[in-house]
């Protein structure tokens, strides 16, 4: 069996294999910039070596070819809540109200979004929007630095790593994703599994992990009807709590046993006699 993450960059390897194994098992699973904005011809044809395509929220199925639907699993990426939520030297909210916004700066996460959106806030709010992530496109290094001296509401602490991730999330009273696409972020399962309400782009990945009519959800590219939210969720407690319970009733999708269930069921179907003498 193959196991190959990433349809574009895998595609080689998924073809090689294929020759040598005619008979082998191969299993393809899929990235957002494999699916999005739509997939290119690479993909398309590591979509048709695969016996089976995981995609990482329910609603990328129905953003397949046709022919690949009936070979798709959802499996959504698991996550687990901060080991120590009071350890390190992230700010805590206090009296404040801190947002982050974990995503490393590349356009089609719109990093800078909610940094705009804290700009149009009331002067008596009391929101600043905290954000972790690494500079993958130059030209956001400029961005960053006006954003920091001009905007007091903005703080960016450049990439960290995974545990301080999730200590900043989980000190946070709300999380911002602002992407113009996913493949299934793995930031929202992280928001959730540490009590922290999210805020999102309407795009099919948040939708399909959180659903259609999840009240914290916002048009992409919007910075309007981000402040709006935002300023709703600082001045209405009864607001941020609704938010919370619903990313609780989702909590299970991200479960660590279930992910892995899941892919120990995929790889059983697929190879069911390794699979008895592995049990055995």
């Amino acid at each position: 069996m193959l196991i190959a993450l990433h349809g574009v960059k895998s595609h080689a390897a998924m073809a090689d294999y294929r020759r040598r194994r005619p008979d082998g098992r191969l299993i393809l699973v899929l990235t957002g910039t494999d699916l999005y904005p739509q997939p290119g011809r690479a993909c398309l044809e590591s979509m048709d070596l695969a016996d089976r395509i995981v995609v990482l929220h329910p609603a990328a199925v129905s953003d397949l070819p046709p022919r690949a639907r009936q070979r798709a699993v959802v499996i959504v990426q698991s996550a687990q809540p901060a080991a120590d939520p009071d350890a390190g030297t992230e700010p805590a909210g206090g009296d404040g109200f801190q947002v982050a916004v974990v995503g490393h700066l590349r356009e089609v996460k719109d990093p800078l979004l909610a940094a705009a959106a804290a700009r149009r806030l009331p002067a008596a709010s009391r929101i600043t929007v905290v954000h972790a992530g690494g500079i993958l496109e130059p030209g956001f290094h400029e961005l960053v630095r006006r954003e920091r001296e001009d905007n007091p509401r903005y703080r960016w602490l450049g990439e960290l790593e995974a545990e301080a991730t999730a200590r900043l999330i989980a000190r946070s009273r709300l999380m911002v994703l602002s992407s113009r696409s996913e493949g299934g972020a793995r930031v929202v399962g992280e928001a959730v599994v540490n009590d922290t309400p999210v805020l999102s782009t309407r795009i099919a990945a948040t939708e399909g992990l959180l659903g259609t009519d999840y009240p914290g959800l916002f048009p992409v590219g919007d910075a309007g009807a981000l402040a709006a939210l935002l300023q709703r969720c600082e001045a209405e407690p009864g607001f941020l709590d609704s938010l919370r319970r619903r990313c609780r009733r989702r909590a299970q999708l991200f479960d660590p046993v279930r992910e892995r269930g899941a892919l120990v069921s995929l790889v059983g179907e697929l190879l069911p006699d390794c699979m008895k003498m592995e049990m055995s």
